[in-house]
């Protein structure tokens, strides 16, 4: 039997559970977060695409898997495709009509999603967190957060490898009075800020919980304040890369998605 991947375990959690809302939202959260192989016409041209698109009932619908060996399985063979974040094609695919074929006939995971489910998804994705600048002055033990926001937090950091080296989390107290929680990032790689903070609002988006805030800091490796957060804080590990990284491929960037042809 083929390896499970995270989104065939979501997937299953949520067939197990049709009524748990909370089951569905995690499924959505983690094909936003999974790298997919979209089976393309041809190889891409530039930053343009061609995807194959096949109109099962319900409408049109491209073809997408989550790693490579799935859609060679798909399609007897190897085949060009982009490799983009569910994210990038739920963004891609926003205003053109079309759904997606999920790992269709190769995996547990095979699911037809129709238009209107990646329009929802890419309107959730859309919202980006806010820029704001505030002194803390107390940190203290987190309280009060759902294990189930815990523990999807935990999955998707460890799914971004060497975007930071870790990430403390505590409650806080600003210089204004304000309070809350707050996930602080540890050497964060230059540039992967806008990356790690759009990663925390997801998991906050998808939580199913609609007062749910979590602030997200940045912070040196050498700044004295991460004694205090090492104090009382909650660390989670981020995975350190194990080899120099490929050049970007259409539609690895969530700020620009590819383009159809």
């Amino acid at each position: 039997m083929a390896e499970m991947t995270p989104l065939d375990t979501a997937h299953a959690a949520m067939e197990a559970a049709p009524e748990d809302e909370g089951a569905r939202l995690r499924f959505y959260e983690r094909l936003a977060a999974s790298e997919l192989c979209l089976l393309l016409t041809c190889e891409p041209e530039g930053d343009r695409i061609d995807p194959v698109v096949i109109a099962p009932e319900g409408g049109d619908c491209v073809l997408a898997f989550d790693g490579e060996a799935r859609l060679a399985a798909f399609s007897d063979g190897p085949a060009p495709y982009a490799a983009l974040s569910g994210r990038a094609l739920a963004a891609m695919l926003a205003g053109q009509g079309m759904g997606l074929a999920l790992n269709l006939g190769v995996a547990p995971s095979a699911i037809l999603l129709p238009a209107a489910a990646m329009e929802w998804l890419a309107e959730v994705l859309a919202d980006a967190p806010e820029q704001v600048a505030a002194r803390p002055v107390e940190f203290r033990v987190p309280g009060g957060l759902p294990e189930a926001v815990l523990h999807a937090l935990d999955a998707r950091l460890a799914g971004m490898t060497g975007m930071a080296r870790a990430a403390w989390l505590v409650a806080v107290r600003y210089e204004d009075g304000a309070q809350g929680h707050l996930l602080g990032f540890v050497g964060a790689a230059p540039g992967a800020e806008g990356a790690l903070a759009r990663a925390v609002s997801e998991v906050l988006a998808f939580s199913g919980l609609e007062a749910a805030a979590l602030d997200v800091g940045f912070f040196a490796a050498g700044d004295p304040v991460l004694a205090r957060m090492a104090g009382c804080g909650l660390r989670f590990d981020l995975p350190e890369p194990e080899a120099r990284a490929a050049p970007a491929a259409p539609g690895s960037d969530p700020e620009r998605p590819p383009r159809l042809r």
